[in-house]
């Protein structure tokens, strides 16, 4: 999978669209990164956009948006009412998949390095980047804000991260970091009450509510030895929340920021608010996500209400999303778009024309034409994916099997691992059309001078060894398939004994097919140290194929015998 990290720019400018549609252009003309949201605010006189890619696409674009702001926006003029110290006021980075937090910080580090020299704009560090902890808090930094930074940034201790420890009068400080992402997410009551949702509030927050002798809300406060506040901590961390009500809907909500999904995934803050409210006599009807949250989100909430319905959850990442929309009501004040709403899955619905997109009858037509691609290697990998379901079909099946139920988690854990092979080797079915693309770009080159003509000769030489490696990687997926398939073979529904034959035949079909695009790929190359080390690869998986499927063949002839 690619890497994939969110930027969130805040600048200060939200009232002349045509201000910030140059710095969105600006962010825009990065190859390789997906601008997702522009969120002006009149009264805030702020704009906060919302763009993702890989994190040297993301930190140029940044780059690129803080420059045009500095351009454009002149911080003696700008008022508002949102707190501000700079025409870029904040860029955080947050993963979003396949990136680390050391991944982030690298970011958040380079990014502040070129502003701060390239653009001689003081530079903060935030949150996980910060170099000193005192400095992690945002607010901390910004006190003051633009018209006190002046004298503030003269102090040794506010000494920037990188730039001069001179105000700039025109575009001000800018802060950059790295940090958690944030989930805007509220849960519908069935109440017009503001009060009662904010009990409900205070049950689930991380801050909880004050303690009181008698246990209300008016009682006499009880005090520590330094004569505070007791607070009785709520059910859940890393949420801030209030009860509000809401009258376009008509009803109150609790509002809540998600500030740590990884350690309470928006599901848990589901359930907590449904625990609450029936304790107070109420119920919980619905929810809504504010903005745009990971899959992982949804496909996580999935596999949880498939645990609690006591069912298997080896279900595909479509089936899961689908289920925690319906289970967590986010269709009921609005229509939740996955497409619109999830991060990955919008940046998939504006790529290029997908093969694994097409419906049956069209991947055969575009395999049929006379394109060579999608071919050979798309094909193996289609079938390897092919045997990878087959083999979660039965341990779907097996999960379900009446009398069974002591397996289930045993079940449930294969059909779970067969969806994650199932999808990395659909994605390999694009991925090694991708491939052929490049080694027929290369070839078309131009190469009139010699200096053109070895360029054209080491781009032809990359594009084949990459071209080689994808097929070797769809036999190494395909090859993960075995032990799974060995394992039905065994213990699986004995009515699905013929499926796991026909998933046996289609994973090494994969790797056989698979194998003879690695070869025809190595042809090509002229490094002979790098031929015999693929070559040699694609042999070892090959001989580790035919062994396991005479093994598992034999099983399956006696099972059905």
């Amino acid at each position: 999978m690619p890497k994939l990290i969110e930027c969130v720019p805040n600048f200060s400018e939200g009232r002349d669209l045509s201000v910030i549609r140059q710095i969105t252009d600006a962010i825009e003309s990065v190859d390789g990164v997906s601008l997702l949201d522009v969120d002006p605010g009149a009264s805030t006189n702020r704009t906060v956009v919302t763009f993702v890619g890989e994190p040297e696409a993301a930190v140029e674009a940044a780059f690129r948006g803080i420059q045009k702001a500095a351009e454009l926006i002149d911080m003696r003029k700008q008022k508002g009412a949102h707190p501000r110290m700079g025409a870029t006021d904040v860029c955080p980075f947050i993963p979003v998949s396949n990136v680390s937090w050391d991944d982030a910080i690298a970011c958040a580090q380079s990014l502040g390095k070129r502003v701060g020299e390239e653009l001689k704009i003081p530079v903060y560090l935030y949150e996980k980047a910060a170099k000193d902890p005192a400095r992690s808090n945002l607010a901390v930094i910004r006190a003051g804000e633009y018209e006190g930074f002046f004298e503030k940034i003269k102090e040794p201790v506010w000494k920037p991260d990188f730039g001069p420890a001179i105000f700039s009068e025109r575009s001000g400080a800018t802060v950059i970091g790295a940090r958690e992402f944030l989930v805007a997410y509220n849960v519908n009551l069935n109440t017009r009450a503001t009060r009662r949702a904010t009990s409900v509030a205070f049950d689930v927050r991380e801050a909880g509510r004050v303690k009181t002798e008698d246990g209300t809300p008016t009682g006499k406060k009880v005090l520590d030895e330094n004569g505070e506040p007791v607070r009785q901590p709520g059910m859940l961390k890393h949420v801030k929340a209030i009860g509000w009500f809401v009258e376009e809907y008509g009803m109150a909500q609790v509002s809540m920021n998600l500030t740590n999904i990884d350690e309470t995934p928006l599901h848990a803050a589901f359930a907590a608010c449904e625990e609450a409210a029936a304790k107070r006599g109420l119920r919980v009807t619905g929810s809504e996500v504010v903005g745009m949250l990971p899959k992982k989100c949804l496909v996580d909430a999935g596999r949880y209400f498939l645990r609690r319905q006591s069912w298997s959850e080896g279900a595909s990442e479509e089936e899961l999303i689908d289920l925690a929309i319906r289970s967590m009501g986010l269709n009921e004040l609005k229509p939740f778009l996955p497409n619109e709403k999830v991060i990955e899955l919008k940046i998939a619905a504006e790529a290029k024309k997908s093969l694994v997109k097409m419906n049956l009858r069209q991947f055969c037509n575009e395999t049929l034409s006379d394109s060579p691609a999608p071919g050979g290697g798309s094909v193996a990998a289609l079938l390897g994916a092919l045997g990878a379901s087959l083999g979660g079909m039965v341990a779907n099946l097996s999960a379900g099997k009446r009398g069974w139920d002591d397996r289930l988690e045993y079940f449930s854990g294969i059909a779970v691992e067969a969806q994650k092979l199932k999808d990395e080797l659909l994605r390999l079915v694009d991925e090694d059309t991708a491939a052929f693309n490049k080694v027929m770009a290369a070839f078309g080159l131009p190469k009139d001078s010699p200096e053109e003509k070895a360029a054209r000769f080491a781009a032809i030489q990359s594009a084949n060894q990459y071209a080689a490696e994808i097929p070797l990687t769809v036999m190494e997926a395909a090859l993960r398939s075995y032990p799974l398939l060995e394992t039905m073979a065994e213990q699986g529904n004995p009515a699905s004994i013929s499926d796991v034959g026909v998933g046996l035949i289609a994973t090494r079909g994969c790797i056989d097919g698979a194998g003879l695009n690695v070869l025809i790929n190595l042809s090509g190359l002229k490094d002979e140290t790098v031929k015999s080390s693929l070559g040699q690869r694609v042999r070892e998986i090959s001989a580790e194929s035919e062994a396991a499927f005479e093994k598992i063949s034999e099983m399956v002839e006696s099972r059905i015998a």
